[in-house]
């Protein structure tokens, strides 16, 4: 019989979540203790499982995993956060979903992945609040994100820049996350700013987002 050491908790957001077999899901959970890890959540697809609404994206909250040989099964989350706001705002769930494709990507098993885990939460409560531009939140997210991995390697020609502009990349790049989206511009330097976070986000990480093809055709 599996014994207590063989179940952790960890304090986590749902980034990505599919459906196996009948009743089973596939959740990636980017965790604040083990950087991301994937679990499978046993007939959580059941009308009746405690675990139906708890692994569905976005949900944040404290998750109790037991660790297997190969693998997580998800028994237990305590979720603080569901976002159900993103349920019924279609426009602001594709940039949430992006950000969640873009942190898939990044992230790694047993990486400190703390910072990453605050911007998710940050960006989506920015977004979901409504009291910045989409497309701010959206350029924010892909400059910040760069720089904490460490590939922010400054602004080209800075010259060729509104002054707006480039203090709002210095101030993404230098604000703690919990002071992120406390800025606003104008419609010129918002548009400069949107362009280098989508400039910055494919130079860094030379990866095609299916879902950033989706904001762009949306014009988001």
């Amino acid at each position: 019989m599996p014994g207590e050491a063989n179940y952790l908790e960890v304090t986590a957001m749902v980034i990505e979540s599919r459906a196996i077999g009948e009743n089973d899901r596939r959740v990636v959970l980017l965790t604040r203790q083990m950087g991301k890890i994937s679990a499978f959540a046993r007939n959580s697809r059941r009308p009746n499982s405690s675990l139906l609404a708890a692994t569905g994206l976005f949900c944040y909250g404290t998750f109790r995993l037991y660790a297997g040989r190969d693998s997580y099964t998800l028994t237990d989350a305590k979720i603080d956060q569901y976002f159900p706001y993103f349920r019924n705002h279609f426009e602001q769930a594709c940039i949430a979903s992006y950000f969640m494709e873009v942190l898939s990507y990044i992230t790694r098993e047993n990486n400190d992945e703390a910072s990453l885990l605050l911007l998710a939460y940050a960006s989506l409560k920015a977004l979901e609040t409504e009291r910045l531009p989409m497309r701010l939140v959206r350029a924010a997210f892909e400059i910040k994100s760069v720089a904490i991995e460490g590939e922010f390697a400054g602004l080209p020609h800075p010259k060729a820049y509104l002054p707006a502009t480039i203090r709002a990349v210095e101030h993404i790049v230098s604000a703690p996350i919990a002071g992120l989206y406390t800025f606003s511009l104008d419609k010129e330097p918002l548009e400069e700013l949107c362009a280098l976070g989508t400039k910055y986000i494919r130079k860094a990480y030379e990866h095609q987002f299916a879902s950033l093809a989706v904001l762009e055709a949306m014009g988001l």
